[in-house]
């Protein structure tokens, strides 16, 4: 059997664990690690949580570390196109071969127990970030944080970076709620780095450090950042300052994730890691994430945003960013999401700025919303200039029929989203078709 083989059957036995729901709570995840040799104690790990950010925070910190030199994994979710995009060292994703062989290792030490899909990825990604022996792994919270996969490390620092309404079903419907969840990656004496607002979850979080003696690190208190467009100054922790800064993420919201970044690399400076200005500024230019407000001209010269944007604050951060940082003749809004999220705020956000609007299927899942659900939520004045549209292929080919090189076409909504119409207009990210 050839390794593509492996790697497509190793796939399938990932994928068939999605039958089983999204379950918290670590007991099982323990005691499996335990069986795997627990991997997780030979890590030194960042820990990230929060609502919106966590991704670009990681990928900012991953490219930072990277750039200093020291060998840096990053485990994030969800993917775009492959699975293997949620396992990186320095700049190279998990090859098929060790996704195969980590995959079967883990299916022969369940034994026939069962195992969450995340599950099952946490426990690869930290099986393969201490098989190669990792300076840092840089670990994004999959939901939550308290009873998360995730949460059996113990980092160096744990990042914050925001508190909204999301996943209600699973973490509470108030910001109390939902911020206790996310608190729970605090750690008794690790210093915590947050952008959390100054409200009810702000307050969780205060409380929580408090208790834990862990220092809190707060954005606009005790580190802030500025600037507009591609240049932005950061003033840190012990009065540092660096001006002129790289900004290589779009959206004004990005100073905030990048500060967080910058700041818990203050924090490893502290603890004794050397990371200078000069990785600073390589590895902010260097940061790349794909999906989140990633701009690009096409060959034919038309213009495309893609942008993960699925909640509400997702989508007022998207709706900012198409005021502030993308001029253009025409907005094209095509717009997927899954319907157990806040379909009605989220589109109503942004859909008032789309000259035409048009409405897809997210993904080809249970979970998704048909596009005649989303017209549903509009008022009738934003209804007249919506249409339907099948599946996202036909969905962008509608878009590029009826724009100019001077529009723009936007598609958000959802990451599934996302994943498909990257695949469809640039290709995927890893070499999932050799």
């Amino acid at each position: 059997m050839n390794a593509v083989d492996d790697y497509q059957q190793a796939w399938q036995f990932l994928d068939q664990l999605q039958l089983f729901k999204i379950k918290l709570g670590l007991d099982s995840m323990n005691q499996f690690l335990a069986r795997l040799g627990n991997p997780q104690t030979r890590l030194k790990c960042i820990h990230i949580a929060g609502t919106n950010g966590k991704g670009s925070v990681g990928a900012t910190l991953h490219s930072l570390l990277t750039a200093a030199g020291y060998k840096t994994g990053f485990y994030t979710s969800p993917h775009l196109s492959s699975v293997r995009e949620r396992f990186k060292i320095d700049d190279t994703y998990i090859s098929k071969k060790d996704f195969a062989r980590l995959i079967s290792k883990i299916e022969a030490m369940l034994d026939g127990r069962q195992i969450t899909y995340f599950e099952c990825t946490t426990a690869l990604a930290l099986l393969w970030f201490a098989e190669q022996e990792v300076d840092f792994a840089v670990l994004e919270v999959g939901m939550g944080g308290r009873l998360d996969a995730t949460n059996v490390v113990t980092p160096l620092v744990s990042i914050i970076t925001n508190v909204s309404m999301d996943h209600e079903q699973y973490l509470g419907d108030t910001l109390a709620k939902i911020a206790t969840e996310k608190a729970g990656i605090i750690k008794q004496g690790v210093p915590v780095v947050s952008a959390v607002a100054d409200d009810d979850s702000g307050e969780v979080i205060h409380q929580t450090c408090a208790e834990r003696q862990a220092p809190l690190l707060l954005f606009g208190r005790d580190f802030d950042g500025s600037g507009s467009g591609n240049v932005w100054q950061y003033r840190g922790l012990d009065r540092q300052e660096l001006h002129n800064l790289p900004m290589p993420l779009k959206g004004g919201h990005q100073i905030s994730n990048c500060s967080l970044a910058l700041a818990a690399v203050q924090l490893l400076q502290r603890q004794g890691w050397t990371i200078s200005e000069e990785h600073v500024r390589s590895g902010l230019a260097q940061t790349r994430w794909p999906g989140r407000l990633e701009y690009f001209r096409t060959a034919q010269g038309q213009q495309f945003l893609l942008d993960g944007a699925h909640n509400p604050a997702g989508a007022a951060a998207l709706k900012a960013a198409l005021i502030n940082d993308f001029p253009r003749q025409r907005l094209l809004l095509v717009w997927g999401a899954m319907a157990d999220k806040d379909i009605q705020t989220t589109l109503r956000e942004v859909a008032p700025l789309a000259d035409v609007l048009i409405l897809t299927k997210a993904a080809e899942s249970e979970r998704a919303a048909h596009p005649e659900q989303l017209a549903a939520v509009l008022p009738e004045t934003l209804q007249a200039k919506a249409t339907c549209a099948a599946s996202v292929q036909a969905a962008i080919e509608q878009a590029k029929k009826m724009a100019t090189q001077d529009d723009l076409i936007c598609i958000s909504g959802s990451l599934y989203l996302i994943g498909t119409a990257r695949r469809l207009l640039l290709g995927g990210l890893t070499d999932e078709e050799e």
